[in-house]
């Protein structure tokens, strides 16, 4: 299956798959050679102290693309944020994406996602041209959090 996001849909209600890539450690070579210069979302979790992905941002790239923001979001030293900062410091960090040319795609599935996992502040909005929007994931690894 081919790595992005598929939309289909029917009157208002929007059907997406999400194709994730292959789960990967976060380092800056892994990151240049393998993540394309695309838009798309992503996902960036760390290993906790019992073997567990802890997802640490759920995101969109469009301008600089998917590499520029995993990379830019997985360096400590580009971060600002002093707890994220020591979460990249002492923790392994991990990474998925989907590439995708539709912004109105990726807010829909970013917001969708968002809201599934802050539901009281998803923190970003949707397209509006759904009234009810249904995810579809595939990943290589077997890591969904939506079934």
């Amino acid at each position: 299956m081919n790595v992005g996001i598929t939309c289909q849909h029917q009157g208002k209600d929007g059907f997406f798959t999400v194709c994730w890539s292959k789960l990967q450690k976060a380092d800056r070579h892994t990151i240049a050679r393998s993540v394309p210069a695309v838009g798309g979302i992503y996902e960036i979790y760390w290993m906790d102290d019992h073997n567990h992905l802890r997802l640490l941002t759920v995101g969109n790239a469009r301008y600089g693309g998917l590499r520029s923001e995993i990379r830019r979001l997985t360096d400590p030293s580009l971060v600002e944020n002093p707890e994220v900062v020591q979460i990249l410091n002492e923790k392994t960090i991990w990474f998925r994406y989907a590439p995708c040319d539709s912004i109105a795609d990726m807010a829909d599935v970013v917001w969708f996602f968002r809201k599934t996992y802050f539901p009281e502040n998803p923190g970003v909005s949707h397209s509006g041209r759904f009234t009810r929007i249904f995810i579809k994931e595939w990943a290589p690894d077997q890591v969904r959090w939506i079934d």
